[in-house]
């Protein structure tokens, strides 16, 4: 981009000097403006430009150079607050051209491309010669195409990540459900205790009950060996006659 503010010098220094000789310091500040803004310290300018304008609030030319030393200094939304100030019925239609120019540099610079576009086309609109203003036109034009596809992007990125976040909260919600469902279908850490000890009992019972039945057969060996014991010793048989 070739032009980013243009400086109406020598309209300022003329409508300057048009002011009646009591208003001599008015014309005295906006000199002072002018060179410090040459030199580009135009923190200086525009000290000198506000003086100028508190004693001449009408000084058209001031308050222009007041809106391109305020560009210089990075302050874009300031700039476009003073231009915005000039756009009355009594504005030349040439300064209007120049005025929508310089309000499209400042929304070039804050990345407002599509403000940017309007200013140049209304520059273009009085002064369709003006070759900046197309240059300048053209720049944004593509600048807020390319601004469009990336937001395009970045929103086609963001229902993405929506997806996959939702889609991530539905298996961690599933997951949850299928582990409160075993949770159901098993029983409760006192239950199964209680199981336990259930089923122990009845482990015991059982070994107590084979204890007793082996008991019960060493008994029954002892009954019957007793028997034969018995049985082996012959009573003694009475005597013959």
């Amino acid at each position: 981009m070739r032009r980013l503010a243009r400086p109406i010098v020598a309209f300022l220094l003329a409508a300057a000097g048009a002011v009646p000789l009591p208003a001599q310091s008015v014309r005295s500040l906006v000199n002072s403006g002018n060179d410090h803004y040459e030199k580009g310290e135009y923190g200086d300018a525009e000290v000198n430009y506000r003086k100028a304008l508190e004693r001449q609030q009408s000084l058209l030319p001031g308050r222009f150079n007041l809106g391109n030393a305020l560009h210089k200094q990075g302050k874009f939304q300031e700039s476009i607050s003073e231009y915005e100030t000039l756009l009355r019925p009594t504005t030349p239609r040439e300064a209007e051209s120049g005025i929508y120019y310089n309000i499209g540099n400042s929304h070039l610079k804050q990345q407002q491309y599509q403000e940017a576009v309007r200013s140049y086309v209304e520059a273009l609109k009085r002064d369709p010669s003006d070759v900046d203003a197309k240059y300048n036109l053209s720049y944004a034009l593509e600048k807020l195409r390319q601004q469009q596809q990336q937001q395009k992007q970045d929103k086609n990125k963001n229902k993405q990540d929506q997806d996959k976040q939702k889609q991530q909260n539905q298996q961690q919600q599933q997951q949850q459900n299928q582990q409160q469902q075993q949770q159901k279908s098993q029983p409760p850490p006192q239950q199964n205790q209680q199981q336990q000890a259930r089923q122990q009992e009845k482990k015991m019972s059982k070994a107590d009950a084979e204890r007793i039945l082996q008991v019960l057969r060493n008994n029954e060996k002892d009954v019957q060996k007793k028997l034969r014991a018995r049985q082996a010793v012959r009573p003694r048989s009475e005597k013959d006659w």
